[in-house]
């Protein structure tokens, strides 16, 4: 039976239908695999069901020729090379389309919570600063109406069409930048600069990719009102993250709410985690036991394809079946 590795235990029914397939090893931890474990855990495998955390560049394929096949519990693949699996004639599948509310209910989430510094505030009551000579005044804990405020979500793929939806049940107006032109009713296509210039919050929701490494420069987020709120639930490396710390810190920018980072986990002495303004989660855009549960099993449904000499249902580079 060919030997696959699976490199985190899974939630979902479908990853027990493996072993009656292949000779499956699972990491059963503690914690993630490390990279430095992964190329010897790998050893003779086939077969790879990997999570987004997993690192598969070209050092590692090279290292393992008898590849065939990788599936990720993740929607992005920007963690596998897959060009360079490509041209090894390895197929590469992943979760589409399952997560588009969860990461929709995630960035409204962070959208609200930095508007109304929801997290600032819950610090100054657990931390015994709300006492009776300060208990209410004009400018308590102000912050920003969502409510008929403007919206430009730069990337209206699904997530990005899902976060209108719900912009449209504050009354939003709703702009949108996208690579490639899209008709969606209630949203106004616009080009990004403009999208920047007039938009009250602006939602990050497209894929990482060459083209949109550092998308939001320093330039373009000086482009943003200063009473603006940036989101961020796609990727790390869309936003320039220094350039964002520093529009923050110096009042160019009103607050942001920030689910992916550039290196995750975020270092401690990252500067936007110093800042008070800055909404902060660990990339749990999709983290409902529901969603989680669905990924687990496409992945899976990926891994019994592909074992089965058949087209993964879900793959990133269907060239490969081609040759």
């Amino acid at each position: 039976m060919p030997k696959v590795l699976v490199t985190h235990q899974l939630p979902g029914e479908q990853v027990h239908q493996l072993p009656d397939h292949c000779d499956m090893n699972v990491w059963m931890g503690p914690g993630l695999l490390p990279a430095s474990s992964l190329r010897d855990e790998l050893t003779d495998c086939e077969g790879l069901l990997c999570l987004l955390t997993d690192r598969i560049d070209e050092a590692l394929l090279d290292a393992n020729p008898q590849l065939r096949f990788i599936a990720s519990m993740s929607v992005g693949v920007d963690h596998i090379d897959v060009k360079a699996a490509t041209a090894r004639g390895i197929a590469v599948g992943n979760t589409p389309g399952v997560l588009v509310e969860t990461t929709a209910d995630a960035s409204f989430a962070l959208l609200l919570a930095a508007a109304r510094r929801l997290v600032e505030a819950d610090h100054f009551v657990r931390g015994g600063h709300w006492r009776v000579e300060n208990a209410w005044s004009p400018e308590f804990f102000t912050g920003k109406d969502v409510a008929g405020a403007t919206l430009g979500i730069v990337g209206l793929g699904e997530v990005g069409q899902a976060v209108a939806r719900r912009a449209a049940g504050f009354g939003m107006k709703v702009l949108a930048w996208n690579r490639s032109a899209r008709n969606v009713p209630g949203v106004e296509m616009v080009e990004l600069d403009d999208l920047l210039a007039d938009s009250d919050f602006v939602s990050i929701n497209v894929a990482l990719g060459e083209e949109t490494r550092n998308l939001i420069d320093a330039r373009r987020l000086g482009l943003m009102k200063r009473d603006a709120v940036l989101v961020n639930t796609a990727r790390g490396g869309i936003v320039d993250e220094v350039a964002l710390a520093e529009a923050l810190s110096h009042d160019r920018l009103a607050a942001a709410g920030l689910d992916v980072f550039e290196r995750e986990p975020v270092p401690d002495d990252h500067p936007l985690l110093s800042l008070p303004n800055v909404v902060a989660t660990p990339h749990i855009g999709s983290a409902t036991l529901a969603t989680r549960e669905k990924m687990a099993d496409m992945a899976a449904l990926n891994m019994l394809a592909a074992l089965g000499n058949e087209k993964m249902p879900n793959c990133v580079n269907p060239e490969v079946y081609q040759s």
